[in-house]
């Protein structure tokens, strides 16, 4: 699983999260870390936020789902932007769960499996 998260305590929170849950975590800081890391790790699930420093949200997204090789890695966007533009933006990119923060870990990590057994 990879996490392309810029701001160090939800990284913080999410690598606990789903290291305690039993997944395998990669971190990204930012976009083309996590082109980069999408492409050597071919992770089942990216946990991608919308603002990321160098390559944004949107377009990782966009660029994981124009990649055919990528096409089963499934992908979570969370992030602060809850618009209905922003939301609509995230899905049409081709995200699979557009959540916002703050989230509750809860349903965060319901979703997490429900794409995973997918």
């Amino acid at each position: 699983m990879l996490v392309a998260e810029d701001e160090a305590s939800i990284v913080a929170t999410l690598e606990f999260l789903l290291k305690s849950a039993g997944y395998e975590v990669a971190v990204a800081r930012d976009g083309e870390e996590a082109l980069r890391l999408v492409a050597t790790l071919d992770p089942d699930l990216v946990v991608l936020d919308v603002m990321l420093p160098s390559v944004s949200g949107f377009e990782v997204c966009r660029q994981i789902r124009a990649n055919r090789d990528a096409h089963s890695i499934r992908v979570l966007m969370l992030t602060a932007r809850g618009g209905e533009t922003e939301m609509q933006k995230g899905l049409a990119a081709g995200a699979d769960v557009y959540m916002t923060k703050p989230f509750s870990t809860k349903e965060l990590m319901q979703a997490v499996m429900r794409l995973l057994a997918q």
